[in-house]
């Protein structure tokens, strides 16, 4: 299974970003992708995830700002992320969970400020 992250960046307070990760190898029909972060001296945390028949679980922090959605014929995760704070600063990790194991990709860093 690998997991391809894209679409972070730099951008100023207020604005969006996007993100996107796609999902390739073997892939179970129940399963829960998301989107994790960790911040500069901070433990990672759960920012948003949903499972394969749509439910969407959000940190208290993102609710309202943050959007998960799911293209399961695309096997692709994205994530829309409006009204950017600096304390969303991060690099933000795609997440699959599957059966008992948890698969990684490579962070894509989100940085907020003006």
């Amino acid at each position: 299974v690998q997991l391809q992250a894209s679409g972070g960046g730099l951008v100023q307070p207020g604005g969006s970003l996007r993100l996107s990760c796609v999902v390739s190898g073997t892939i179970f029909t129940i399963n829960t992708m998301g989107w994790y972060r960790q911040a500069p001296g901070k433990q990672r945390e759960l920012v948003a995830v949903a499972t394969n028949g749509g439910r969407k679980t959000y940190s208290d922090s993102v609710k309202g700002r943050f959007t998960i959605s799911r293209d399961n014929a695309r096997n692709t995760v994205y994530m829309q992320m409006d009204s950017l704070k600096p304390e969303d600063t991060a690099v933000y990790y795609c997440n699959l969970e599957q059966g008992v194991r948890n698969y990684w990709g490579k962070g894509t860093q989100v940085t907020v400020s003006s």
